[in-house]
């Protein structure tokens, strides 16, 4: 058995959380509609924030939101968005809970426009596949690519999904796959 140290990207840091989230889900390819909303929920509520503080909250977020399920989550009325306040298993912005109504509603019309919001997503990337960087110590805030995707989110009513959080989405869901060269889990 290898006792070999495994090397990860920086910003994994030594959190048991970040390091499980960096070595099984960041740059991993996911086309399931169900993932891809819950990573819309989650990074949007990650803006301004750190991606840990969002990390330790995942759990208070899968109960909080119906376990990311879309319909029940558009379906939202003032009274969830009263008791989504009180939860403090999630972050308590009321502009936030708002928009991951909103948003819910939009990935739903997003889905039906292009059969899955996984293909939406993909309309944007070159030849339909995910990009396979290889960062040796840099990985960039946003990308052409992400722009257009924000852009064209935001012209559809998306709120919270700016091209820095566009690409952090696109990270967390493997449609870009930044671990650096040196990274083990690459």
């Amino acid at each position: 058995m290898s006792t070999k140290q495994l090397t990860r990207c920086s910003w994994a840091g030594t959190d048991p959380l970040y390091m499980e989230y960096h070595d099984k889900e960041w740059g991993k390819t996911t086309h399931d509609d169900k993932v891809l909303f819950e990573f819309l929920i989650l990074e949007s509520a990650q803006a301004g924030l750190s991606w840990i503080t969002i990390l330790r909250r995942r759990e208070g977020y899968r109960k909080a939101f119906a376990d990311f399920d879309v319909k029940k989550v558009a379906a939202f009325i003032d009274e969830d968005v009263e008791r989504l306040m009180q939860d403090a298993g999630i972050i308590r912005n009321r502009l936030k809970i708002l928009a991951a109504i909103n948003n819910a509603k939009l990935f739903i019309q997003v889905q039906k426009e292009f059969g899955s919001f996984d293909k939406y997503l993909y309309s944007f990337m070159p030849d339909g596949k995910p990009l396979i960087n290889h960062p040796e110590w840099s990985i960039p805030a946003s990308t052409p690519i992400s722009d257009a995707i924000s852009k064209d989110m935001k012209k559809r009513g998306f709120k919270f999904f700016g091209t820095t959080i566009c690409y952090a989405y696109m990270q967390a869901t493997g449609m870009v796959n930044d671990h650096l060269a040196s990274c083990d889990f690459k």
